[in-house]
């Protein structure tokens, strides 16, 4: 039977093992880091030695917990997951002075606004960082910093969270990306696909703005997005299939259905850990587990609260 929002219609089957898939993901995550695996040691500076280690991997769960509580639709328990989980990354990063420190000394680096933008969008303020983001958001070196066009999006998604100066122009950053110039679909290719997934997310905020997606783009998706997803589902690529499955949701009425959602939840283990791949090792070493896979747990729960959230209308809980 499908629930009908607005121009939406989603399977209640699809909602139900989204939502199971989604909670047993956060629950993953939080027992991880209440394990103390992946955590920044107190020794850490602000060059971070090797940010895809620990520190990019913390802020990515502090994204999917900003999420949970910013669409209020999980039960209270998965509320208190993730409201501890954003607690202690905010915690860990110095309640946003690692965040400042990182920023004032490499100038033209994306991640501390990126990263406080997740922080942001659940009540976590600093008036220094956003007194600087505000000044260095004014230098020609900043815009002319040579990323992908989904960062710059990230970038003017976390300014627009934040209510940060000065404003980006959205229009002219999506025409500057893979998506917007509407490419032929076959030439799609893996790194693409997750350029593409990322430009959806951060024109939309993560599904809460779907009118902000070109309907050049939204039409384009809806063509191609299924043939995409049966490809990365195929060869058991369950990070990428992930994200798609949130692209499904951010562009309006699902196009894809439910083969996504049972293949995903088919590869979730138990304990609620998703591999990353079909053919990655099992290791015994759990912590390792962690580290290797977080990335996809956090894809689980990012695709089920906006799967649930754009179906049902969620509630945003207090900051």
């Amino acid at each position: 039977m499908p629930v009908e929002r607005g121009d939406e219609m989603t399977d209640t089957e699809v909602l139900a093992t989204a939502q199971q898939l989604g909670s047993r993901s956060l629950a993953w995550l939080h027992s991880g880091y209440q394990r103390g695996y992946s955590r920044l040691e107190e020794s850490t500076i602000v060059d971070l030695a090797d940010p895809e280690d620990v520190y990019k991997p913390l802020c990515e769960a502090a994204l999917a917990s900003s999420l949970v509580l910013r669409d209020g639709v999980t039960g209270p328990h998965d509320a208190r997951l993730a409201r501890e989980l954003l607690e202690a990354a905010w915690a860990q990063l110095g309640e946003g002075d690692l965040l400042l420190e990182r920023q004032l000394r490499h100038v033209t680096l994306v991640d501390p606004l990126e990263t406080y933008g997740h922080f942001a969008r659940s009540g976590y303020r600093h008036a220094a960082m956003e007194e600087l983001l505000t000044s260095i958001g004014r230098l020609r070196a900043v815009h002319a910093v040579e990323i992908q066009g989904s960062r710059h999006l990230a970038l003017a998604n976390a300014r627009r969270i934040a209510g940060l100066e000065p404003r980006p122009d959205f229009a002219k950053l999506a025409r500057n990306t893979w998506l917007g110039a509407l490419p032929e679909p076959w030439t799609i290719a893996w790194v693409i696909a997750y350029q593409v997934t990322h430009t959806v997310f951060h024109l939309t905020d993560w599904g809460a703005r779907p009118e902000c997606l070109p309907e050049p783009m939204r039409d384009y998706l809806r063509d191609w997005l299924p043939v995409w997803l049966d490809i990365w589902l195929e060869i058991e690529q369950w990070d990428l299939a992930g994200e798609l499955l949130i692209v499904d949701s951010c562009i309006g009425e699902p196009v894809t259905g439910r083969a996504g959602w049972d293949a995903l939840t088919a590869a979730q283990q138990p304990d609620g850990m998703i591999k990353c791949e079909g053919s990655a090792p099992d290791n015994d070493d759990p912590e390792e587990d962690f580290r290797q896979h977080c990335h996809t747990a956090v894809v689980g729960v990012v695709a089920a609260t906006v799967t649930l959230s754009r179906a049902l209308g969620g509630t945003p809980v207090a900051p």
